[in-house]
């Protein structure tokens, strides 16, 4: 299996995008809740608040942890298949 390159850069194989609410996206304390309870690591706090490790995207298992520990409707793991 040949891996897709851009740029010289390796892709991975993302099947997801996470979607946070800009009335979340600076809430430390939601930051570090979300970073506690990905087991996977998608999320990290960051000075600015809520981060995405776009290498660990395609790690997900849509084990929908995040959008529990969020407010409703602020964090969305949407597919990109069908």
């Amino acid at each position: 299996m040949a891996d897709a390159i851009s740029g010289g850069e390796r892709l991975h194989g993302v099947f997801i995008s996470v979607e946070i609410d800009e009335t979340i996206a600076s809430d430390l304390g939601l930051a570090k809740k979300l970073e506690e309870v990905c087991p996977v690591d998608i999320f990290v706090a960051t000075d600015e608040g809520i981060g995405i490790v776009e290498e660990n995207l395609d790690e997900c298992v849509l084990c929908d942890l995040c959008m529990s520990a969020a407010p409703s409707n602020s964090v969305e793991v949407v597919k990109l298949y069908e």
